[in-house]
């Protein structure tokens, strides 16, 4: 009987969360589509990225208070202060920018191109200022005007969510901005114990719970500091960053469908290296 009862609840925080998740996006559609015309691009992208933020973080304490969800972000807090930058996670689940983004009032997004008319999201991320992953150059442009704000940037190198841990082959985008931009470069270990909204995932399946997430972060690479440097040899360290914040601490446990190929001691080697120089996808 208790079984059930947890698995009935389960349902409920799962439907609901999803919900909810839509009703806070939907509520600021409005209200960003009306005044995008009337304030100037630095006031807008402010307060979009405030509201935004504020947002994600309100919806994540929400599942928290359920407590079939637990997400343990405090590291990304170091970062809100820190002059621009690009933020590089892993993207193991659909839920990756909305944490990255609950902890920081002033980051752009990269965002697939459908997904800035999309009715959920479009209003806010144009309000926001977020930046669309096509055409690459005109990517590069926007990341770069944005960093003379003083804002950052999130960027999941992967191009696509997680299959491999802790990251897939990367995608040359993060080291075409970052070398135009001359900025640094933090990755972020984002871990989690469920496949839940990973790859492939039914948006409406629900997964084993309770769910646990945990945000981690890796060394600051600066691309001016080594100039030296193939762009093979740097997009080989980025993806050792990453290695090296998973064995810091003893990781999370990798969900069972990744199992097979998640191996906390399997060596990071540059032949896992993507040099595809197509558009950056997102999500």
């Amino acid at each position: 009987m208790r079984t059930a009862l947890l698995n009935g609840y389960d349902y409920l925080v799962l439907y609901l969360g999803l919900a909810w998740l839509g009703i806070l996006c939907l509520a600021w559609t409005p209200v960003a589509l009306v005044i995008y015309p009337l304030l100037s691009e630095r006031r807008g992208r402010a307060l979009g990225r405030y509201v935004i933020m504020a947002a994600f973080r309100f919806y994540l304490a929400s599942l928290g208070i359920s407590r079939r969800c637990s997400f343990d972000l405090k590291a990304l807090d170091v970062l809100r202060d820190e002059p621009s930058l690009i933020i590089a996670p892993n993207h193991p689940c659909l839920l990756d920018a909305v944490m990255v983004i609950s902890r920081l009032p002033n980051v752009a997004c990269v965002l697939k191109a459908d997904l800035m008319n999309n009715i959920f999201l479009g209003a806010g991320a144009r309000l926001a200022r977020y930046i669309r992953n096509e055409p690459v150059r005109r990517m590069v442009q926007q990341a770069m005007q944005d960093f003379d704000s003083g804002s950052h940037l999130l960027l999941f190198p992967e191009g696509t969510r997680t299959t491999s841990c802790p990251v897939n082959p990367l995608k040359g985008s993060i080291g075409l901005i970052a070398h135009h931009a001359q900025v640094p470069v933090q990755t972020v270990l984002i871990e989690t114990d469920s496949a839940y909204l990973s790859k492939g995932w039914p948006l409406f399946r629900k997964p084993p719970m309770p769910i646990h997430y945990r945000v981690r972060l890796g060394g600051a690479l600066i691309r001016r500091s080594i100039p030296s440097v193939s762009w093979l040899n740097w997009n080989t360290t980025l993806r050792m960053s990453w290695c090296k914040a998973r064995r810091f601490t003893r990781p999370i446990p990798c969900p069972r469908r990744l199992t097979a190929r998640c191996h906390d001691d399997a060596p990071c080697h540059d032949d896992l290296i993507d040099h595809a120089s197509g558009p950056h996808s997102q999500l």
